[in-house]
């Protein structure tokens, strides 16, 4: 135990020196370090012991004593808590403690204890404190200030201590309390316990500053926020009072904090809410109230209540969701009508449905079940509010008499969804076989759901749990995993697509005569119509499957009635055309049949033309709904099916043209490409090859010679029709780029692209500013003022208004370290606001501008008019000459007096005339002005710096020296000799009190005059290239550009719409630490020198603003605490981590108080005001209190506490950020163990820091189970979105950025919710964003320009004209109260929602939103900037939209969208990866076609008896594909962007610098990754979140982590690609010889390359010897590495080989996988016919003689891999027996080739036969695992596929390590990876070779 003590001696002593470093400010630890900070939970959570700690740590300077009392009993607290010390860290807690009290005892140095007196030493300690920190005059203010209402005057730091000396003296109160039991009754102990019952009685100051709140006090008023004082905030409140109508309470009903009983208080009796989700609810409300009173714009009262309009809007908008619910289940609401219930009424139920939503945990994505709950409460809480006392509800009853909601309501739900999660095997099962979140939300869209009863039966259906194999029935959709998904959800698309294709085939093949014999041909579409519609009705029925025993007889009826009539219709129209066929064929019919024909297809059209029209026309859409006619009706039921979610998918008929009148261009472009070059030009080879007589096929034909050569026109046409289905989408992207390039520029984008013009049109800045982005209100009083005034006086209003938010733009920049101080101070304007009779620019407009106008006065030989003219030719220069003038008129007379000030003023007065006479040339020796101004500056070079005698001394002189040259240099000769004899000033002169004193400048206008003066006459280096940094250049370019954009007008702070920024958190990097800045990967380069390396400038920048030198180490910044925690911010600001996005969207607060700062808004009036002073902005508690009405940001760091008990660094990160940003909120989960079963408690909790930076928890929130159920984002951000407020809500991703110019136009894009974009208000507001991660790399620079062209140009076509814009990620604007009442900001369900954001899209479009895309505001994004990094998010969005093709929510909306708006959603959702994965089919189509031909030797035979003359379609079909391929028409959007954003000189240059970079190679190697996953996940399902990791990539890849990574989605690919086109070149015939081979194939040749060479290409050091040893040495030992348990895939081969294997998991995937396997069993097929051994030969038994040569094949190689375990004469035999076999074959083959006609080409022929049939049949052993392990041949099958990863790699390895011989191949690929980076003088190179030649010696 001694050595405990001693350990524990230690660490105390350290904490103690940690704590001293605290104080002194020298450590940047978490505020609450020591024992304070370490509280075990478990007693944390039931005591005040950290306070009490807390306070002792306080109180250790002031009274030791004191603090060793307090120490004491919380040591005592400990020990009642916990006597055994079970809790975790409990023991260890105690001996700390206790150690800590012997050191403070020891510090007494030998005295005494007398523990009798320590309760006097306590009490007069209390009162001492007390009367030290004016605590009693503190309360009597509070008093005042309660009273009044109208005065708040503290700031910020005053704030700050009230609430520490609070904390300390409630522990002290607490202390006292516990002592004074053990005092002299009638001594001390008296007048403890009067004291306390003061404190009870009368005394909330104490408990109101502490009680834990979130942003509005509501359990106790306080006088440090003054948020409770706004006339709103007080008015909500008074509105949710308990009134006396209401039924009473019980006695015993304990209400929370200081505070009357309210609304809430009787329904968390009635129901048994939990108290802390009443708290938020409340506070909720309170909130939703007051801001929807702000908006309504009605002045302030003294006795402020809320308006009946805004509790109507507040009712209406939160129980929307539920009044359309009960129409659409024709149910009455709960209340008769809106008029009959009073607001009582009204705000019972919104608390209510708040209450439900807040506590209902996982059911939160289930709305309609909310609705169903709130209706049967609502129902329940009528009839409890008759009662006069509140009683029991009956539904929440528990056995033991109590009420709980979670317990009764919500846990048999969530416990029949937590059953349904486990039968999904972890994502693995088939969405068939169980239920997800939307499967037990449907069950609510019936009137079958109020079978549930009310309370709940637990045996009902839906509560019903899988038992065994028994699975529960889907509720209305089956999400099967197949392909015919894309056809039943667009079906109306590909019925379109084949109607239209044969509709021109048969035009061109009756080469064009549109005769009446055509038309007949023509009606054969008819037929096709009626087939297709009947496949899709046949999928409805059978993908339904799983579902029909859950869902409505009404719903299935549907699909009986559809099939049956798709049946017999398309049997009677094809009989019906079959009879028009016979009677064609007969002359002189009557063509009964063929009217027939035509009037029952008339007849059809006719009424679905009408239907379509009522049904998605929106001008026939009213008269649609209001048809109530059961026949109607029926029909219109059988043409679309009734949801309760995308009904009225309509838009207004202004919005329906445009997006028809773009389609219809599309289309038109489209098929006439179609007709004249792909379909007409095979119309002759078709006619030719069908009338071709037999040929004898080289090899042994099955099926051709007996169906006219049916397979060679299939290879023909399939490569052409491949392009016909996915070349539609070309001419979209076409013309999407051409209109977004239009809109773009209509909205004025890119009219300030450098800082050039940013200088040209900065005068023009205020105005714009003042017009767009300051609220009417505020513009009313400068405008007022100064009606009367010139345009002068006006645009000195308009800069007056500008200034601030400009300054603070540019000290942004400053504290983000992309600007130095010098172009701070050359960027800011002034204020405006002074005396001075001018606008005043910035300086960096100015510069040098005086010395030119020297220079132009000395040179002038013109009059004063000439001068001024030639100085006015540069405004900036007249603005410079102006100010200057009155500058130094200002300045000199603020500085003399007497005399003194007579010269100056006689001085202006003389120049003045001059100037108004024309004489200035006359008055002024201007050849002297440079020596004029080289003494002012001398003298403002002194009045700059601080005063001191010397200095005042020196300006006294400085100024006589100015005078003495102004006097007899500059003025002309008369006036000198008049100054010179003017009595007054000669006598001054004389006695020498002329300039002998001046007056230092204090005045703060005078003192910012004379430094700015002095900037103006010094800087002689023009301004052009201020900022010099890029990134600044680009914000101040773009925030320069918006102002001139169309943007609603903002509304003062006051009136805003209220927002939260939400941000989903797991366990990303929060800051980087010391040690990551410092460690060094492979090649010595360490994060830090990396980037100070990319970032030199910042770097300087930043070492300027921690007061370093240039030349200052990372050592020596380690050495102060504080720049060792800024150098950590300044790294984690440049990478992509939670620091960076925390800082930036906490931009919103510090411009929200900016905003309301200036606008000044008392508290307790309405009134606004401007003031232009913004210093001390932030230390204002009314404008802090103003932007927290309207703004929070809550993080949801879902495994925070986790990491807080693994005391994780990320956990103090956290806690640190916390601390910084005091509006910051952490929501996260936390579990406790209950019960030795192990079972667990789940808790959701918000916590901020508190006043000693400890985590202060706010909410506490139990939950049913592990809110784990689905996808961890959604849920993560489930779980904390109760926590979010306002009326809308910004998803923010932790990879993202903020800027303060932007978040100033926050209020302006709110605003937008109120405009008009169409029939629906906006319920998604579509943000800009910019890739900032755009300049590490070319590839970085790729992905930064792909993504900011869809961002942007992409987006804004998406949202108007197509009006079919979804929510692809962050940063979207959500109507909050929209999607909280809807299932909330995204879907959760397992796998099926991987891509969970898109899905809020398709929920806010399908429940009838509006969603919207806004680019005058941007906010920053990183993407990954590593190929592999770049691989992994594109195969996760692409296995997303892989699952998104199965989902409901793609079946609806291409169901219920009208056809063009069907086609625009389809194109830009899961048809963009379709015609992706068909730009890669159209290949493989065309070389299995060519190959086919060459194998069956058709093109041989075609070509003796005609020319094959198709090859123009080909050559039209392939190329298309070879441009889609190499990413031409995706970079077509986005030259487009550059044209518009940068001009066409820079757009030009920026994409030949692409192509140069080798673009195309990485888009064709994208391709390949999108595909794979794509179909991979639609095959086989696996789509899962990938983490791509987001750090800084410069590093060298390992060549087999590459292959790992890309081996079976590329490389296999790529070589099947290549054996195609050898064997092609073997075997193949072309008309055209080599150069007609060359075309065809030139785009397969550089997929190959592509898809086998670009990871090393774009690897860094990828072609360095050395790297490419380590690499083939490392793949060796990977590849021979035997796997085993636990052993992971990048260490052993044998492991990632069984991992790669995964996805097959069922039956059907075995069957695909085989059929898929088939087709390389071609190749030996058509090898074998094709040897010179066999001759002309084609009979069948020669492929069975490969058969027996491959089977030898295999004996041989087990009989040479084959060895014995253990050593023996065994293996002496086996090897004597593998050298004679090997003797034996050698010989055999060498007189086969001697004596047969086997020739060396056979055996290589051979080979490339043998190699697919080898993988196939790996291929189909993988599929057939189980099978294969029962045969005992798994071990050889793995051997093969070792050989054939083995030889894959050798042959991807050999051409890198030829390259790699030559050092320039190197450079060059450094050259080409960081080109971006050396045009910007960067030293990649250094990077490259590393830091070791700096470290080492």
């Amino acid at each position: 135990m001694a050595r405990v003590y001693s350990n524990w001696d230690r660490l105390v002593r350290a904490t103690l020196r940690r704590e001293q470093l605290r104080e002194s400010g020298q450590t940047h630890e978490r505020v609450n370090s020591g024992l304070a900070g370490a509280v075990p939970p478990s007693l944390g959570k039931a005591t005040s012991i950290d306070a009490i700690l807390q306070a002792a740590d306080e109180i250790q300077s002031e009274d030791p004593n004191v603090a060793r009392i307090l120490c004491e009993q919380a040591y005592s607290m400990a020990q009642n808590l916990d006597p055994n010390s079970d809790g975790r860290g409990v023991l260890q807690f105690k001996t700390g403690l206790m150690s800590i009290i012997k050191q403070k005892l020891l510090k007494r140095d030998g005295a005494s204890v007398n523990r009798d007196r320590d309760i006097e030493r306590l009490w007069q300690f209390y009162q001492l404190y007390k009367r030290r920190h004016r605590v009693d005059d503190i309360q009597r203010e509070e008093q005042r200030w309660r009273e009044s209402g109208t005065t708040f005057s503290s700031n910020v730091g005053e704030i700050l201590k009230m609430r520490k000396v609070f904390a300390t003296l409630r522990a002290l109160i607490e202390v006292l309390e516990v002592l004074s039991k053990d005092a002299d009754p009638d001594g001390v102990g008296r007048s403890i316990r009067e004291e306390l019952a003061r404190i009870k009685r009368a005394d909330a100051t104490l408990s109101a500053e502490l009680t834990p709140y979130n942003i509005v006090p509501l359990e106790a008023q306080s006088m440090t926020n003054a948020i409770g004082v706004f006339p709103e905030v007080r008015g909500a409140v008074q509105a949710i009072k308990y009134a006396e109508h209401f039924p009473s309470l019980p006695e015993n009903f304990e209400i929370s904090g200081q505070r009357d009983a309210d609304m809430f208080d009787l329904l968390e009796y009635i129901f048994g809410f939990q108290r802390d989700n009443v708290r938020n609810q409340r506070e909720h409300l309170v909130l939703t109230l007051s801001n929807a009173q702000s908006q309504l714009s009605i002045p302030g009262q003294n006795d402020p209540k809320i308006d009946e309009n805004a509790v109507n809007e507040v009712f209406l908008k939160v129980l929307e969701n539920y009044i359309k619910w009960c129409k659409y289940l024709r149910m009455r609401v709960v209340y008769n009508k809106l008029e009959a219930i009073n607001r009582d009424r009204k705000l019972f139920l919104v608390s209510l449905y708040f209450l439900i939503w807040g506590e209902a945990a996982n059911v939160r994505f289930l709305p309609e079940c909310i609705c169903y709950i709130f209706h049967q409460m609502a129902k329940e809480l009528d009839a409890k509010l008759d009662h006069p006392v509140a009683v029991f509800a009956d539904s929440c009853l528990t056995e033991s008499g109590s009420v709980s909601y979670l317990d009764r309501i919500i846990r048999p739900i969530y416990e029949a969804m937590s059953a349904e999660t486990v039968r999904n095997n972890n994502g693995k099962a088939a969405h068939s076989d169980w239920r997800n979140y939307d499967d037990f939300n449907e069950y609510f869209w019936t009137p079958a759901c109020f079978e549930l009863g009310w309370p709940m039966k637990t045996e009902a259906k839906f509560l019903s749990k899988p038992k065994g194999r028994k699975r529960t029935g889907k509720s209305s959709f089956v999400e099967h995993r197949t392909y015919l998904h894309l056809f039943r959800s667009f079906h109306r698309l590909w019925i379109f697509m084949a109607i239209m294709f044969q509709t021109l085939t048969i035009i061109a093949f009756r080469k064009e005569h549109l005769d009446k014999d055509t038309f007949k041909i023509l009606l054969s579409a008819g037929p096709t119509y009626a087939i297709m519609n009947f496949i899709e009705c046949f999928l409805d029925v059978v993908l339904m499957y799983g579902a029909y025993s859950m869902t409505r007889g009404m719903a299935i009826s549907r699909l009986v009635i559809r099939f049956l009539w798709w049946g017999l219709g398309s049997a009677f129209v094809v009989y019906l055309y079959v009879r028009v066929l016979q009677e064609r064929n007969r002359p002189n019919s009557d063509e009964f049949v063929f009217r027939l024909y035509v009037l029952v297809l008339g007849c059809y059209a006719a009424v679905r033309l009408i239907f379509a029209l009522l049904v998605k026309l929106p001008a026939c859409h009213a008269l649609s709904e209001m048809s109530d006619h059961s026949f109607f009706q029926f029909f219109k039921w059988i043409y679309q099916e009734r949801y309760f979610v995308g009904r009225g998918l309509f838009e207004k008929l202004s919005d329906y043209c445009r997006y028809v009148a773009f389609w219809l261009i599309v289309l038109a472009a489209k098929f006439t490409f179609a007709y004249f070059l792909q379909i007409k030009p095979l119309i002759k080879p078709t006619n030719t090859i069908i009338a071709l007589p037999s040929f004898q096929y080289s090899w042994h034909d099955i099926v051709s010679n007996s169906n006219d050569h049916a397979l060679t026109l299939v290879s023909l046409w399939a490569p052409v029709v491949a392009i016909y289905l996915m070349d539609l989408h070309i001419f979209y992207t076409l013309l999407s780029a051409i209109i977004g390039g239009v809109m773009g520029a209509k909205a004025r984008l890119g009219e300030i692209r450098s800082i050039e013009m940013v200088h040209k049109r900065f005068e023009s800045f205020p105005e714009a500013f003042a017009q767009n982005l300051v609220s009417p209100v505020v513009k009313r009083v400068p405008f007022d003022q100064h009606a009367s005034q010139d345009g002068q006086d006006m645009n000195k209003a308009y800069a007056a208004m500008f200034s601030p938010f400009w300054n603070e733009i540019i000290k942004s920049l400053r504290e983000e370290d992309y600007i130095s101080n010098r172009e701070m101070d050359l960027l800011s304007i002034p204020s405006n606001t002074g005396s001075l009779r001018l606008v005043q620019w910035p300086l960096f407009l100015l510069c040098s501008k005086i010395l030119v106008a020297i220079d132009l006065a000395m040179e002038c030989t013109e009059t004063q008019v000439e001068l001024w003219r030639q100085v006015c030719d540069d405004e900036y220069m007249a603005y410079a000459v102006q100010e200057c003038y009155y500058s130094v008129e200002k300045i000199l007379n603020s500085m003399v007096a007497g005399e003194g000030r007579r010269w100056v003023e006689r001085i202006f007065l003389e120049i003045s005339n001059s100037i108004q006479e024309g004489s200035l040339a006359i008055t002024l020796n201007l050849k002297k002005l440079q020596l004029v101004v080289s003494r002012f500056t001398a003298l403002t070079g002194l009045l700059i710096r601080n005063e001191t005698p010397d200095l005042a001394k020196g300006a006294a002189k400085a100024m006589f020296d100015f005078y003495e040259v102004v006097t007899h240099e500059l003025l002309s000769h008369d006036l000198r000799e008049q100054l010179d004899t003017w009595n007054i000033l000669a006598r001054a002169r004389n006695e020498g009190r002329l300039f002998s004193r001046i007056e230092w400048p204090r005045d703060p206008e005078i003192i910012e005059q004379v430094k700015r003066l002095h900037l103006l006459l010094t800087v002689k280096d023009a301004a052009a290239n201020v900022p010099k940094n890029l990134e600044a250049r680009r914000r101040l370019e773009f925030f320069s550009n918006s102002l001139f954009m169309e943007m609603p007008q903002a509304r003062p702070v006051a009136e805003m719409v209220p927002f939260c920024v939400f941000t989903p958190y797991y366990s990303e990097t929060v800051i980087y630490s010391s040690s990551e800045l410092r460690s060094e990967n492979e090649d010595g380069i360490s994060i830090l020198f990396y980037l100070q390396k990319i970032f030199p400038d910042e770097w300087e920048n930043f070492l300027e603003r921690i007061g370093r030198s240039e030349s200052t180490g990372d050592v020596e910044l380690q050495e102060s605490s504080t720049d060792a925690l800024e150098l950590r911010f300044w790294v984690s600001y440049r990478g992509q981590t939670l620091a960076r996005t925390v800082r930036g969207m906490m931009y919103y607060r510090r411009a929200l108080m900016l905003q309301s700062f200036l606008e000044r808004r008392g508290l307790g009036v309405d009134d606004v005001s401007l003031t232009n002073t913004p210093r001390g902005f932030e230390l204002s508690p009314e404008a802090r209190a103003q932007a927290d009405l309207k703004f929070t940001y809550v993080i949801s760091c879902q495994i925070y506490g986790q990491q807080k008990q693994q005391k994780k660094p990320e956990a103090t990160d956290i806690a640190l950020l916390l601390q910084r940003y005091e509006a910051l909120r952490v929501a996260f989960i936390h579990s406790e163990d209950v019960g030795k079963e192990g079972k667990k408690e789940f808790y959701s909790k918000l916590v901020k820091a508190d006043i000693h930076g400890k985590d202060q928890e706010i909410f506490s929130i139990k939950l049913p189970g592990d809110p784990k159920l689905g996808e961890g984002k959604p849920e993560n951000q489930n779980h904390a979105i109760v926590f979010t407020r306002g009326e809308a809500i910004q998803t923010i991703d932790m990879n993202q950025d903020n800027y303060l110019e932007e978040a100033i136009k926050m209020r302006n894009l709110l605003e937008e919710f109120h405009g008009k974009h169409g029939i629906r208000p906006p319920t998604i507001l579509g943000v800009r964003e910019h890739v900032f991660t755009g300049s590490v790399s070319s590839l970085a620079w790729f992905m930064s320009n792909q993504e900011t062209s869809f961002v942007t140009l992409g987006q804004r076509v998406l949202a108007y004209p197509l009006k079919v814009r979804m929510h692809y990620g962050h940063p979207d604007v959500f109507d909050r109260v929209f999607h909280i009442t809807r299932g909330g900001i995204s879907k959760a369900s397992r796998v099926i929602n991987i891509s969970e954001d898109i899905y809020a899209g398709f929920n806010s479009t399908l429940r009838q939103g509006n969603i919207t895309h806004h680019e005058y505001i941007q906010v920053g994004k990183g993407r990954d900037v590593g190929l592999n990094q770049i691989a992994l998010f594109e195969g996760k969005v692409a296995g997303g939209n892989g699952e998104q093709v199965l989902s409901r929510d793609v079946y609806r909306i291409g169901q219920l969208f009208d056809f063009f708006r069907m086609m625009s959603f389809y194109f830009t959702t899961v048809g963009f990866y379709v015609c992706t994965m068909m730009t890669v089919l159209t290949v493989y189509v065309f070389l299995y076609g060519r190959v086919y031909l060459a194998f069956s030797g058709a093109d041989r035979a075609i070509s003796r008896v005609a020319k094959l003359s198709g090859n123009v379609a080909l050559d039209a079909a392939l190329n298309a594909q070879f441009l889609v391929q190499i990413g031409v028409f995706t970079a077509v959007p986005m030259v487009m962007g550059f044209i518009l954003e940068l001009g066409l000189l820079k757009a030009i240059f920026s994409f030949i610098t692409m192509q140069f970079q080798l673009c195309s190679v990485f888009f064709t190697f994208s391709l390949g990754t999108r595909t794979h996953y794509f179909g991979r996940t639609i095959l086989h399902g696996g789509a899962k979140y990938r983490a791509t990791g987001r750090g800084f990539v410069v590093q060298h890849i390992k060549f087999a982590d590459n292959y790992r990574l890309y081996s079976r989605s590329h490389f296999v690919k790529a070589l099947e690609v290549a054996l195609l086109l050898i064997i092609y070149i073997a075997y193949g015939y072309t008309d055209g010889g080599a150069l007609s081979f060359v075309l065809l194939t030139i785009s397969s040749w550089f997929l190959v390359i592509s898809w086998l060479f670009a990871p090393y290409i774009f690897n860094p050091s990828g072609f360095e010897w050395q790297k490419t040893v380590e690499d083939f040495d490392d793949w060796v030992s990977w590849l021979m590495y035997k796997g085993g348990v636990g052993v992971k895939g990048e260490l052993s081969w044998e492991s990632w080989w069984e991992e790669e294997q995964m996805h097959i998991q069922t039956l059907r995937g075995r069957i695909l996988e085989t059929i898929l396997s088939l087709r390389f069993l071609m190749f030996q097929y058509g090898i074998v016919y094709k040897l010179n051994l066999t001759g002309k030969s084609t009979s069948l038994a020669l492929y069975g003689y490969s058969w027996i040569v491959l089977f030898g094949i295999v004996l041989l190689f087990k009989l040479f891999w084959y060895s014995p375990r253990k050593s023996s004469s065994t293996l002496l035999l086996l090897r004597f027996l593998q050298g004679v076999v090997s003797l034996s074959i050698i010989a055999l083959i060498s007189l086969a080739i001697a004596l047969t006609d086997l020739s060396i080409t056979d055996m290589f022929a051979s080979v490339l036969g043998f190699i697919p049939t080898g993988w196939a049949i790996l291929s189909l052993a993988i599929a057939w695992k189980r099978l294969i392990k029962i045969l005992g041949l798994w071990e050889t099958i793995r051997e093969f596929g070792r050989i054939y990863d083995a030889a894959m790699g050798m042959l991807i390895f050999a051409p890198i390590a030829l390259l790699s011989w030559f050092p320039f191949i190197s450079t060059f690929q450094s050259r080409l990876l960081f080109n971006q980076a050396f045009s910007r003088g960067l030293e990649i190179s250094i990077i490259l070779a590393g830091n070791r030649a700096n470290v080492e010696t």
